[in-house]
Protein backbone atom coordinates (compact mmCIF):
# COMPACT_ATOMS: atom_id res chain seq x y z
CA UNK A 1 0.00 0.00 0.00
CA UNK A 2 1.76 2.99 -1.25
CA UNK A 3 1.26 6.37 0.98
CA UNK A 4 0.35 8.25 -2.16
CA UNK A 5 -2.83 6.48 -2.66
CA UNK A 6 -6.94 6.58 -2.38
CA UNK A 7 -6.45 3.60 -0.73
CA UNK A 8 -3.57 4.51 2.06
CA UNK A 9 -5.81 7.90 2.72
CA UNK A 10 -8.60 5.89 3.47
CA UNK A 11 -6.65 3.36 5.57
CA UNK A 12 -5.17 6.57 7.77
CA UNK A 13 -8.38 8.35 8.28
CA UNK A 14 -10.31 4.98 9.57
CA UNK A 15 -7.58 4.19 11.90
CA UNK A 16 -7.36 7.73 12.86
CA UNK A 17 -10.74 7.55 13.97
CA UNK A 18 -10.39 4.11 15.66
CA UNK A 19 -6.96 5.33 17.26
CA UNK A 20 -8.97 8.32 19.30
CA UNK A 21 -11.49 6.18 19.87
CA UNK A 22 -10.66 2.91 21.43
CA UNK A 23 -9.70 3.17 24.68
CA UNK A 24 -6.19 4.69 25.51
CA UNK A 25 -4.50 1.68 26.70
CA UNK A 26 -5.94 -0.44 23.43
CA UNK A 27 -4.17 2.54 21.51
CA UNK A 28 -0.93 0.46 20.89
CA UNK A 29 -2.55 -2.68 19.85
CA UNK A 30 -4.58 -0.74 17.51
CA UNK A 31 -1.67 0.52 15.94
CA UNK A 32 -0.06 -3.10 15.96
CA UNK A 33 -2.92 -4.44 14.14
CA UNK A 34 -3.34 -1.47 11.66
CA UNK A 35 0.45 -2.01 11.12
CA UNK A 36 -0.03 -6.40 10.48
CA UNK A 37 -3.29 -5.11 7.98
CA UNK A 38 -0.94 -2.45 6.59
CA UNK A 39 2.15 -4.90 5.59
CA UNK A 40 -0.20 -7.49 4.14
CA UNK A 41 -0.86 -5.67 1.13
CA UNK A 42 3.49 -6.02 0.60
CA UNK A 43 1.90 -10.19 0.24
CA UNK A 44 1.68 -12.20 2.56
CA UNK A 45 4.38 -14.24 2.26
CA UNK A 46 6.69 -10.76 3.32
CA UNK A 47 4.57 -11.23 6.90
CA UNK A 48 6.99 -14.28 7.43
CA UNK A 49 10.18 -12.61 6.97
CA UNK A 50 9.16 -9.56 9.47
CA UNK A 51 7.56 -12.14 12.02
CA UNK A 52 10.90 -14.28 12.30
CA UNK A 53 12.87 -11.00 12.69
CA UNK A 54 10.55 -9.26 15.25
CA UNK A 55 10.39 -13.23 17.30
CA UNK A 56 14.10 -14.04 16.75
CA UNK A 57 14.84 -10.51 18.09
CA UNK A 58 12.07 -10.28 21.24
CA UNK A 59 13.34 -13.53 22.25
CA UNK A 60 17.07 -13.16 21.92
CA UNK A 61 16.92 -9.89 23.99
CA UNK A 62 14.55 -11.96 26.36
CA UNK A 63 17.51 -14.45 26.80
CA UNK A 64 19.94 -11.86 26.99
CA UNK A 65 18.09 -9.99 29.77
CA UNK A 66 17.57 -12.82 31.63
CA UNK A 67 21.65 -13.95 31.45
CA UNK A 68 22.23 -10.20 32.66
CA UNK A 69 19.65 -9.97 35.38
CA UNK A 70 21.01 -13.60 36.40
CA UNK A 71 24.73 -12.95 36.78
CA UNK A 72 24.01 -9.48 39.11
CA UNK A 73 21.75 -11.29 41.09
CA UNK A 74 24.58 -13.57 41.85
CA UNK A 75 27.35 -10.94 42.01
CA UNK A 76 25.17 -9.25 45.02
CA UNK A 77 24.39 -12.63 46.88
CA UNK A 78 26.60 -15.90 46.39
CA UNK A 79 29.16 -14.77 44.23
CA UNK A 80 29.56 -11.32 46.47
CA UNK A 81 32.54 -13.55 48.70
CA UNK A 82 34.41 -14.13 45.23
CA UNK A 83 37.78 -12.67 44.99
CA UNK A 84 38.63 -10.28 42.03
CA UNK A 85 39.90 -12.52 39.55
CA UNK A 86 37.25 -14.84 40.00
CA UNK A 87 34.54 -11.96 39.89
CA UNK A 88 36.37 -11.33 36.85
CA UNK A 89 36.00 -14.60 35.19
CA UNK A 90 32.42 -15.23 35.51
CA UNK A 91 31.66 -11.90 34.07
CA UNK A 92 33.39 -13.03 30.61
CA UNK A 93 31.69 -16.30 30.70
CA UNK A 94 28.46 -14.38 31.00
CA UNK A 95 29.48 -12.10 28.44
CA UNK A 96 30.47 -15.17 26.42
CA UNK A 97 26.92 -16.38 26.46
CA UNK A 98 25.38 -13.49 25.68
CA UNK A 99 27.61 -12.38 22.48
CA UNK A 100 27.06 -15.84 21.42
CA UNK A 101 23.08 -15.21 21.33
CA UNK A 102 23.34 -12.21 19.95
CA UNK A 103 25.87 -13.06 17.32
CA UNK A 104 23.04 -15.97 15.94
CA UNK A 105 20.13 -13.45 15.95
CA UNK A 106 22.64 -10.92 13.96
CA UNK A 107 23.91 -14.48 11.63
CA UNK A 108 19.81 -15.03 11.23
CA UNK A 109 18.45 -12.07 10.86
CA UNK A 110 21.63 -10.42 8.38
CA UNK A 111 21.90 -14.03 6.68
CA UNK A 112 18.42 -13.54 5.65
CA UNK A 113 18.84 -10.11 4.47
CA UNK A 114 21.71 -11.01 2.62
CA UNK A 115 19.96 -14.41 1.04
CA UNK A 116 17.47 -12.76 -0.39
CA UNK A 117 19.00 -9.43 -1.60
CA UNK A 118 22.29 -10.19 -2.34
CA UNK A 119 22.28 -14.06 -4.02
CA UNK A 120 21.73 -13.41 -7.28
CA UNK A 121 24.68 -10.77 -6.85
CA UNK A 122 26.72 -13.32 -5.99
CA UNK A 123 25.76 -15.65 -8.64
CA UNK A 124 26.40 -13.06 -11.22
CA UNK A 125 30.28 -12.54 -10.23
CA UNK A 126 30.89 -16.46 -9.82
CA UNK A 127 29.03 -16.73 -13.39
CA UNK A 128 31.66 -13.78 -14.45
CA UNK A 129 34.51 -15.50 -12.80
CA UNK A 130 34.28 -18.88 -13.72
CA UNK A 131 32.18 -18.74 -16.96
CA UNK A 132 29.66 -20.57 -15.50
CA UNK A 133 25.80 -20.52 -16.38
CA UNK A 134 24.21 -21.08 -12.62
CA UNK A 135 20.50 -19.26 -13.18
CA UNK A 136 19.37 -16.48 -11.03
CA UNK A 137 16.79 -17.45 -7.65
CA UNK A 138 14.82 -13.98 -8.28
CA UNK A 139 13.73 -13.68 -4.54
CA UNK A 140 11.13 -11.31 -4.10
CA UNK A 141 12.27 -8.97 -1.96
CA UNK A 142 10.10 -7.80 1.29
CA UNK A 143 8.58 -4.45 1.47
CA UNK A 144 11.58 -2.48 4.11
CA UNK A 145 13.17 -5.16 4.62
CA UNK A 146 16.55 -3.37 5.37
CA UNK A 147 14.94 -1.03 7.22
CA UNK A 148 13.46 -3.08 10.22
CA UNK A 149 16.30 -5.84 9.78
CA UNK A 150 18.67 -2.77 10.60
CA UNK A 151 16.37 -1.34 13.39
CA UNK A 152 16.17 -4.66 14.77
CA UNK A 153 19.57 -5.34 15.11
CA UNK A 154 20.44 -2.24 16.64
CA UNK A 155 17.91 -3.01 19.17
CA UNK A 156 19.73 -6.12 19.84
CA UNK A 157 23.00 -4.66 20.11
CA UNK A 158 22.11 -2.23 22.65
CA UNK A 159 20.65 -4.99 24.45
CA UNK A 160 23.79 -6.91 24.58
CA UNK A 161 25.12 -3.59 25.43
CA UNK A 162 23.40 -2.88 28.62
CA UNK A 163 22.03 0.38 27.17
CA UNK A 164 18.47 -0.75 28.35
CA UNK A 165 16.55 -3.54 29.39
CA UNK A 166 14.74 -5.38 26.80
CA UNK A 167 10.99 -5.20 25.78
CA UNK A 168 9.37 -8.18 27.54
CA UNK A 169 6.11 -8.04 26.20
CA UNK A 170 6.44 -9.31 22.89
CA UNK A 171 3.67 -7.75 20.88
CA UNK A 172 4.95 -4.69 22.25
CA UNK A 173 8.01 -5.27 20.32
CA UNK A 174 5.95 -6.76 17.24
CA UNK A 175 5.28 -3.25 17.38
CA UNK A 176 8.72 -1.31 17.30
CA UNK A 177 9.66 -3.52 14.43
CA UNK A 178 6.23 -3.26 12.06
CA UNK A 179 5.46 0.76 12.84
CA UNK A 180 3.77 0.89 9.46
CA UNK A 181 4.90 5.06 9.19
CA UNK A 182 8.34 3.86 8.93
CA UNK A 183 8.66 0.37 7.14
CA UNK A 184 8.65 1.77 3.72
CA UNK A 185 11.59 3.90 3.89
CA UNK A 186 12.76 4.16 7.40
CA UNK A 187 14.06 6.50 9.58
CA UNK A 188 15.74 3.49 11.14
CA UNK A 189 14.48 3.97 14.72
CA UNK A 190 16.24 3.39 17.69
CA UNK A 191 13.78 1.54 20.62
CA UNK A 192 15.06 3.81 23.62
CA UNK A 193 13.77 6.85 21.74
CA UNK A 194 10.98 5.55 19.33
CA UNK A 195 9.37 3.71 22.70
CA UNK A 196 8.95 6.74 24.62
CA UNK A 197 5.79 7.92 22.96
CA UNK A 198 5.03 4.50 20.90
CA UNK A 199 3.01 2.60 23.69
CA UNK A 200 1.74 6.11 25.95
CA UNK A 201 -2.12 6.69 25.66
CA UNK A 202 -2.39 9.51 23.80
CA UNK A 203 -5.45 11.84 23.46
CA UNK A 204 -6.78 13.82 20.23
CA UNK A 205 -4.46 17.08 20.51
CA UNK A 206 -5.73 19.73 17.69
CA UNK A 207 -2.00 21.43 17.73
CA UNK A 208 -0.31 18.24 16.86
CA UNK A 209 -2.84 16.81 14.15
CA UNK A 210 -2.53 19.96 12.51
CA UNK A 211 1.16 20.22 12.77
CA UNK A 212 1.65 16.12 11.25
CA UNK A 213 -1.60 16.99 8.71
CA UNK A 214 1.13 19.57 7.31
CA UNK A 215 4.10 17.37 7.49
CA UNK A 216 2.13 14.97 5.82
CA UNK A 217 0.65 17.49 3.08
CA UNK A 218 4.42 18.92 2.25
CA UNK A 219 5.35 15.37 1.48
CA UNK A 220 2.76 15.05 -1.43
CA UNK A 221 3.85 18.11 -2.71
CA UNK A 222 7.44 16.68 -2.73
CA UNK A 223 6.73 13.45 -3.98
CA UNK A 224 3.61 14.24 -6.22
CA UNK A 225 4.42 17.74 -7.96
CA UNK A 226 8.08 17.38 -8.08
CA UNK A 227 9.49 13.71 -8.11
CA UNK A 228 6.77 12.27 -9.56
CA UNK A 229 7.22 14.41 -12.03
CA UNK A 230 11.03 14.42 -12.99
CA UNK A 231 11.29 10.76 -12.80
CA UNK A 232 9.87 10.84 -16.26
CA UNK A 233 12.94 13.37 -17.94
CA UNK A 234 14.98 10.75 -15.91
CA UNK A 235 13.90 7.18 -17.09
CA UNK A 236 14.28 9.05 -20.06
CA UNK A 237 17.93 10.56 -20.15
CA UNK A 238 19.15 7.41 -18.39
CA UNK A 239 17.35 4.90 -20.94
CA UNK A 240 19.13 5.99 -23.91
CA UNK A 241 22.59 7.32 -23.10
CA UNK A 242 23.68 7.00 -26.58
CA UNK A 243 21.34 9.69 -27.15
CA UNK A 244 21.49 11.66 -24.37
CA UNK A 245 25.12 12.86 -23.93
CA UNK A 246 27.03 16.42 -23.20
CA UNK A 247 24.57 18.45 -21.51
CA UNK A 248 22.09 15.62 -21.18
CA UNK A 249 24.96 14.20 -18.70
CA UNK A 250 24.93 17.38 -16.92
CA UNK A 251 21.19 17.83 -16.69
CA UNK A 252 20.48 14.39 -15.75
CA UNK A 253 23.02 15.10 -12.65
CA UNK A 254 20.87 17.90 -12.13
CA UNK A 255 17.48 15.98 -12.52
CA UNK A 256 17.72 12.99 -10.31
CA UNK A 257 18.93 15.07 -7.70
CA UNK A 258 16.28 16.81 -7.34
CA UNK A 259 14.15 13.54 -7.92
CA UNK A 260 15.90 11.57 -5.43
CA UNK A 261 15.68 14.92 -2.48
CA UNK A 262 11.87 15.19 -3.41
CA UNK A 263 10.94 11.70 -3.03
CA UNK A 264 12.89 10.24 -0.37
CA UNK A 265 12.57 13.82 1.79
CA UNK A 266 8.88 13.80 1.02
CA UNK A 267 8.45 10.28 2.24
CA UNK A 268 10.05 10.64 5.15
CA UNK A 269 7.54 13.96 5.85
CA UNK A 270 4.38 11.44 5.48
CA UNK A 271 6.07 9.04 8.23
CA UNK A 272 7.08 11.42 10.71
CA UNK A 273 3.77 13.71 9.76
CA UNK A 274 1.34 10.37 10.33
CA UNK A 275 3.20 9.46 13.14
CA UNK A 276 2.80 13.08 14.80
CA UNK A 277 -0.99 13.07 14.01
CA UNK A 278 -0.96 10.01 16.25
CA UNK A 279 0.98 11.51 18.69
CA UNK A 280 4.51 9.91 18.17
CA UNK A 281 7.48 10.97 17.61
CA UNK A 282 9.76 9.45 14.93
CA UNK A 283 13.03 10.69 14.43
CA UNK A 284 14.28 13.19 11.85
CA UNK A 285 16.46 12.00 8.62
CA UNK A 286 17.48 14.73 6.93
CA UNK A 287 18.71 18.54 7.41
CA UNK A 288 18.98 20.27 4.72
CA UNK A 289 21.61 18.50 3.21
CA UNK A 290 21.87 20.98 -0.15
CA UNK A 291 23.06 23.38 2.42
CA UNK A 292 26.54 21.66 3.30
CA UNK A 293 29.84 22.62 2.84
CA UNK A 294 31.80 19.53 2.57
CA UNK A 295 30.79 15.59 1.89
CA UNK A 296 30.98 14.69 5.66
CA UNK A 297 28.59 17.45 6.82
CA UNK A 298 26.07 16.57 4.16
CA UNK A 299 26.05 12.68 5.08
CA UNK A 300 25.80 14.01 8.78
CA UNK A 301 22.32 15.93 6.99
CA UNK A 302 21.26 13.24 4.84
CA UNK A 303 19.35 9.75 5.82
CA UNK A 304 20.68 10.85 9.46
CA UNK A 305 19.58 7.32 11.02
CA UNK A 306 21.33 5.38 8.30
CA UNK A 307 24.64 7.15 8.87
CA UNK A 308 24.22 6.96 12.82
CA UNK A 309 23.28 3.21 12.40
CA UNK A 310 26.69 2.59 10.45
CA UNK A 311 28.27 4.73 12.78
CA UNK A 312 27.50 3.27 15.87
CA UNK A 313 27.41 -0.30 15.33
CA UNK A 314 30.51 -0.89 12.35
CA UNK A 315 32.43 1.94 12.51
CA UNK A 316 33.07 2.59 16.09
CA UNK A 317 33.03 -1.61 16.99
CA UNK A 318 35.65 -2.15 14.09
CA UNK A 319 38.17 0.77 14.67
CA UNK A 320 38.52 -0.46 18.66
CA UNK A 321 38.15 -4.29 18.10
CA UNK A 322 41.17 -6.36 18.83
CA UNK A 323 42.19 -7.10 15.65
CA UNK A 324 42.01 -3.64 14.65
CA UNK A 325 44.44 -2.69 17.54
CA UNK A 326 46.84 -5.24 16.34
CA UNK A 327 46.47 -3.78 12.99
CA UNK A 328 46.87 0.07 14.36
CA UNK A 329 49.94 -1.06 16.43
CA UNK A 330 51.94 -2.94 13.38
CA UNK A 331 51.21 0.15 11.17
CA UNK A 332 52.38 2.20 13.89
CA UNK A 333 56.07 0.38 14.31
CA UNK A 334 56.30 -0.16 10.50
CA UNK A 335 55.07 2.45 9.00
CA UNK A 336 55.97 5.16 11.72
CA UNK A 337 52.97 6.75 13.94
CA UNK A 338 51.76 9.45 11.31
CA UNK A 339 50.75 7.12 8.63
CA UNK A 340 50.00 4.17 11.23
CA UNK A 341 47.40 6.21 12.97
CA UNK A 342 45.49 6.69 9.95
CA UNK A 343 45.37 3.20 9.13
CA UNK A 344 42.85 1.57 11.88
CA UNK A 345 40.80 5.00 11.23
CA UNK A 346 40.44 5.00 7.09
CA UNK A 347 40.51 1.05 6.79
CA UNK A 348 37.06 1.11 9.19
CA UNK A 349 35.98 4.04 6.67
CA UNK A 350 36.43 1.78 3.87
CA UNK A 351 34.34 -1.02 5.48
CA UNK A 352 31.71 1.03 6.44
CA UNK A 353 31.23 2.58 2.85
CA UNK A 354 31.76 -0.39 1.32
CA UNK A 355 29.08 -1.71 4.04
CA UNK A 356 26.58 1.17 2.98
CA UNK A 357 27.40 0.86 -1.12
CA UNK A 358 26.21 -2.78 -0.41
CA UNK A 359 23.26 -1.79 1.11
CA UNK A 360 21.58 0.55 -1.32
CA UNK A 361 21.59 -2.13 -3.59
CA UNK A 362 23.30 -5.67 -4.94
CA UNK A 363 25.16 -3.95 -7.95
CA UNK A 364 28.80 -2.77 -8.36
CA UNK A 365 27.35 0.65 -9.32
CA UNK A 366 26.71 0.92 -5.73
CA UNK A 367 29.38 -0.57 -4.24
CA UNK A 368 31.63 1.88 -6.42
CA UNK A 369 28.90 4.70 -5.46
CA UNK A 370 29.94 3.98 -1.42
CA UNK A 371 33.90 3.72 -2.69
CA UNK A 372 33.44 7.35 -4.20
CA UNK A 373 31.92 8.72 -0.95
CA UNK A 374 34.79 7.14 1.23
CA UNK A 375 37.56 8.46 -1.34
CA UNK A 376 36.05 11.85 -0.96
CA UNK A 377 35.68 11.75 2.23
CA UNK A 378 39.35 10.37 3.10
CA UNK A 379 41.13 13.08 0.86
CA UNK A 380 39.33 15.77 2.54
CA UNK A 381 40.63 14.85 5.64
CA UNK A 382 44.06 14.49 4.64
CA UNK A 383 43.92 18.02 2.94
CA UNK A 384 42.15 19.55 5.93
CA UNK A 385 45.18 21.23 7.34
CA UNK A 386 45.70 22.34 4.20
CA UNK A 387 42.21 24.07 3.74
CA UNK A 388 43.23 25.62 7.36
CA UNK A 389 46.27 27.43 5.76
CA UNK A 390 43.70 28.86 2.93
CA UNK A 391 41.04 29.53 5.21
CA UNK A 392 43.77 31.75 7.42
CA UNK A 393 45.57 32.90 4.10
CA UNK A 394 42.81 34.35 2.52
CA UNK A 395 39.55 36.22 4.11
CA UNK A 396 37.03 35.53 1.51
CA UNK A 397 37.05 31.70 2.38
CA UNK A 398 34.84 33.45 5.19
CA UNK A 399 32.34 34.67 3.77
CA UNK A 400 28.97 33.64 2.48
CA UNK A 401 29.70 33.94 -1.05
CA UNK A 402 31.89 31.52 -0.68
CA UNK A 403 30.53 29.36 1.19
CA UNK A 404 27.42 29.66 -1.59
CA UNK A 405 30.54 28.26 -3.81
CA UNK A 406 31.40 25.28 -1.13
CA UNK A 407 27.41 24.40 -1.31
CA UNK A 408 27.27 24.36 -5.30
CA UNK A 409 30.52 22.58 -5.29
CA UNK A 410 29.35 19.77 -2.47
CA UNK A 411 25.40 19.38 -4.47
CA UNK A 412 26.92 19.14 -7.94
CA UNK A 413 29.94 16.38 -6.90
CA UNK A 414 27.70 14.15 -4.86
CA UNK A 415 25.21 14.40 -7.76
CA UNK A 416 28.14 13.48 -9.95
CA UNK A 417 28.71 10.49 -7.69
CA UNK A 418 25.21 9.84 -7.30
CA UNK A 419 24.43 9.26 -10.78
CA UNK A 420 25.84 5.85 -10.32
CA UNK A 421 22.28 5.42 -9.30
CA UNK A 422 20.82 6.06 -12.43
CA UNK A 423 22.98 4.98 -15.54
CA UNK A 424 23.67 1.71 -13.29
CA UNK A 425 26.63 0.20 -15.84
CA UNK A 426 29.78 1.44 -14.03
CA UNK A 427 32.07 1.98 -16.81
CA UNK A 428 29.34 3.78 -18.87
CA UNK A 429 28.16 6.08 -16.13
CA UNK A 430 32.17 6.83 -16.41
CA UNK A 431 31.75 7.45 -20.09
CA UNK A 432 28.64 9.36 -20.18
CA UNK A 433 30.65 11.56 -17.67
CA UNK A 434 33.39 12.17 -19.95
CA UNK A 435 30.92 12.63 -22.86
CA UNK A 436 30.32 16.65 -21.43
CA UNK A 437 33.81 17.10 -22.08
CA UNK A 438 33.53 15.80 -25.56
CA UNK A 439 29.99 16.52 -26.80
CA UNK A 440 29.23 20.03 -27.81
CA UNK A 441 25.83 20.12 -27.46
CA UNK A 442 25.42 23.16 -25.23
CA UNK A 443 23.01 24.84 -27.67
CA UNK A 444 20.12 21.89 -26.68
CA UNK A 445 19.64 23.99 -23.89
CA UNK A 446 17.97 26.40 -25.95
CA UNK A 447 16.87 24.94 -28.94
CA UNK A 448 13.47 23.02 -27.64
CA UNK A 449 15.30 19.84 -27.48
CA UNK A 450 14.44 19.09 -23.73
CA UNK A 451 10.66 19.43 -24.67
CA UNK A 452 11.55 16.00 -26.12
CA UNK A 453 11.90 14.24 -22.88
CA UNK A 454 8.31 13.70 -21.74
CA UNK A 455 7.61 16.84 -19.92
CA UNK A 456 6.28 19.82 -21.59
CA UNK A 457 6.89 23.32 -21.13
CA UNK A 458 4.51 23.52 -17.97
CA UNK A 459 5.86 20.85 -16.45
CA UNK A 460 9.05 22.45 -16.68
CA UNK A 461 7.95 25.76 -14.93
CA UNK A 462 5.92 23.67 -12.06
CA UNK A 463 8.82 22.18 -11.26
CA UNK A 464 10.94 25.32 -11.43
CA UNK A 465 8.11 26.40 -9.00
CA UNK A 466 7.99 24.13 -6.74
CA UNK A 467 11.84 23.74 -6.18
CA UNK A 468 11.98 27.38 -5.49
CA UNK A 469 8.91 26.63 -3.17
CA UNK A 470 11.32 23.92 -1.81
CA UNK A 471 14.28 26.08 -1.31
CA UNK A 472 12.16 29.32 0.25
CA UNK A 473 11.23 26.67 3.34
CA UNK A 474 14.85 25.28 3.47
CA UNK A 475 15.77 28.72 4.02
CA UNK A 476 13.14 29.31 6.23
CA UNK A 477 14.04 26.52 8.30
CA UNK A 478 17.26 27.74 9.58
CA UNK A 479 15.20 30.74 11.82
CA UNK A 480 12.83 27.67 12.92
CA UNK A 481 9.79 25.81 12.14
CA UNK A 482 7.85 27.00 9.23
CA UNK A 483 4.73 25.02 10.55
CA UNK A 484 5.04 26.97 14.26
CA UNK A 485 6.64 30.49 13.43
CA UNK A 486 4.26 30.58 10.48
CA UNK A 487 1.45 28.38 9.49
CA UNK A 488 0.18 27.41 12.43
CA UNK A 489 0.72 31.01 14.09
CA UNK A 490 -2.51 32.24 11.80
CA UNK A 491 -6.12 32.48 12.42
CA UNK A 492 -8.13 28.98 12.58
CA UNK A 493 -9.77 30.42 8.78
CA UNK A 494 -6.12 31.60 6.93
CA UNK A 495 -4.91 28.42 8.23
CA UNK A 496 -7.87 25.86 6.94
CA UNK A 497 -7.63 28.21 3.96
CA UNK A 498 -3.77 27.53 3.25
CA UNK A 499 -3.94 23.72 3.94
CA UNK A 500 -6.84 23.92 1.46
CA UNK A 501 -4.88 25.68 -0.84
CA UNK A 502 -2.10 22.73 -0.66
CA UNK A 503 -4.30 20.32 -1.66
CA UNK A 504 -5.64 21.62 -4.39
CA UNK A 505 -2.02 22.14 -5.68
CA UNK A 506 -1.41 18.61 -5.27
CA UNK A 507 -4.88 17.50 -7.12
CA UNK A 508 -4.51 19.75 -9.71
CA UNK A 509 -0.09 19.26 -10.20
CA UNK A 510 0.66 16.05 -8.80
CA UNK A 511 1.67 13.97 -11.26
CA UNK A 512 -0.94 10.99 -12.71
CA UNK A 513 -1.60 9.12 -15.46
CA UNK A 514 0.75 7.53 -18.11
CA UNK A 515 4.65 7.47 -17.40
CA UNK A 516 4.16 8.13 -14.00
CA UNK A 517 4.03 5.90 -11.38
CA UNK A 518 3.30 7.65 -8.00
CA UNK A 519 3.40 4.38 -5.98
CA UNK A 520 6.86 3.44 -5.78
CA UNK A 521 9.50 5.91 -3.42
CA UNK A 522 12.87 5.53 -4.87
CA UNK A 523 14.34 3.79 -1.24
CA UNK A 524 11.57 1.35 -1.11
CA UNK A 525 14.09 -0.85 -3.43
CA UNK A 526 16.23 -0.78 -0.15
Amino acid sequence: MSFVSLGFLAFLAVLMLLYYTVPKRGQWILLLAGSVFFYAFAGWSSLIFITVTALSTYFAGIYIGKLASARDAYLKGEGKELDKEAKKAYKAKVKKRTYLIMSLCLILNLGMLAVIKYTDFGISIINGIFKTNIGFLRFALPMGISFYIFQSMGYIIDVYRGKYAPEKNVARFCLFVSFFPQLLQGPISRFDELSKTLYGPHDFDWDKFARGAWRVAWGFFKKMIIADRMITAVIKLSGSPDQYKGVYVVALVLFYAIELYADFTGGIDITIGVAEMLGIQVAENFDRPFFSLNITEYWRRWHITMGTWFKDYIFYPLSVSPKMLKISKWSREKLGNAIGKRVPVYLSTIIVWFATGLWHGAAWNFIVWGLLNCLVIIISQELSPLYGKFHKRFGFSNTKGYNVFQMFRTFWLMGFIRVLDVYRDVPGTFKQVGTIFTTANWGDLFNGSFLELGLGRQDFIVVLIGCGIMLTVSILQNKGQVRDNILLKRPVAIRLAMFALIVLLIAVFGAYGIGYDAGAFIYGQF
